[in-house]
């Protein structure tokens, strides 16, 4: 079972390209700073207008550059079920220790479709998966019950939970129980998943503050729910800025404020409007990440 604090990773550019010099120091800053698990090639990762080739390559490159000090979680998640199939069997055969995978998207599958949808891609390899629950980028909600059923299939893992309800949280701990990791799919409420049994959080925060988001994960898993709600109280003021704009904008100005990477992102995200950005600085200088 994977644990902690498992930062979704985004994906410098350079002049069009990706910058896999960047992305291979990306991924020593995080493992140094603690990191429990890399998560590239999700929606952080700016996924949807990476190329196949490009997918590919971004995960052979980060689990060649992890060197298995921590597992490799790849994004594979498709709204066509033959893509979501084929995109995990490359990962997995890139060394990828799981895979992360969106609802399907913009089709609008029915529980019956999205059950079916994640059956047929576990069937089809043998590494864990985590189904992701979205819906405000799917317009399609996994529920509870789908949630369970889901549970049983063998390599089935664990959820991440980006509904942003405590009552969704509690339902799907309730039916499923040890039998399904549910991590915390907003960094806003990683302390408070986690008092029910969640196990940890797949983080947009932890590329900028990877340390802080392992020590909060670190100290909830070994019962210390002072210090996990001290770090999480903390954390708030730059969770805010970073989700201010659509993520990953104001995270990828973040690490280029930090120089770990370029500013660069793709149409159609756009880069982050001046008054956001000088929040965003703010809040980084007040938590001690950059300089004033």
């Amino acid at each position: 079972m994977f644990t902690g604090s498992m930062t979704a990773m985004v994906t410098p550019f350079k002049d069009g390209g990706v910058d896999y010099a960047s992305l291979e120091a990306l991924v020593e800053f995080q493992i140094e700073q603690g990191t429990h698990a890399l998560v590239p090639c999700g929606s952080t990762g700016e996924s949807a207008t990476l190329d196949h080739d490009e997918h590919h390559a971004v995960i052979d490159a980060v689990v060649r550059a992890a060197r298995q000090r921590v597992p490799v979680i790849a994004g594979t998640g498709s709204n066509s079920t033959r893509e979501a199939m084929e995109l995990t069997r490359a990962a997995e055969k890139s060394g990828a220790d799981g895979a992360l995978l969106i609802s399907p998207y913009y089709n609008k599958p029915t529980q019956e479709g999205i059950y079916h949808h994640y059956r047929a891609v576990a069937d089809h390899v043998g590494i864990p998966l985590i189904v992701y629950n979205i819906p405000g980028r799917t317009a399609s909600k996994m529920e509870p019950e789908t949630l369970a059923r889901l549970a049983e299939v063998g390599n089935i893992a664990g959820v991440k939970e980006a509904t942003g309800s405590v009552d969704q949280a509690i339902d799907v701990i309730r039916l499923c129980g040890d039998s399904l990791a549910v991590y915390s799919g907003e960094d806003s409420l990683v302390y408070s998943l986690m008092t029910l049994g969640g196990k940890g959080v797949i983080t947009t925060t932890g590329n900028v503050a990877p340390r802080a988001m392992a020590d909060l994960t670190e100290a909830c898993l070994r019962d210390d729910w002072a210090t996990g709600r001290r770090i999480q109280f903390e954390l708030m003021p730059l969770i805010r800025c970073l989700f201010s704009e659509t993520n990953p904008i104001p995270v990828k100005a973040g690490l280029a404020a930090m120089g770990r990477c370029g500013p660069e992102i793709r149409l159609p995200l756009t880069p982050m409007t001046e008054p956001n950005l000088k929040r965003l600085k703010g809040a980084m200088v007040d938590y001690g990440l950059i300089d004033p």
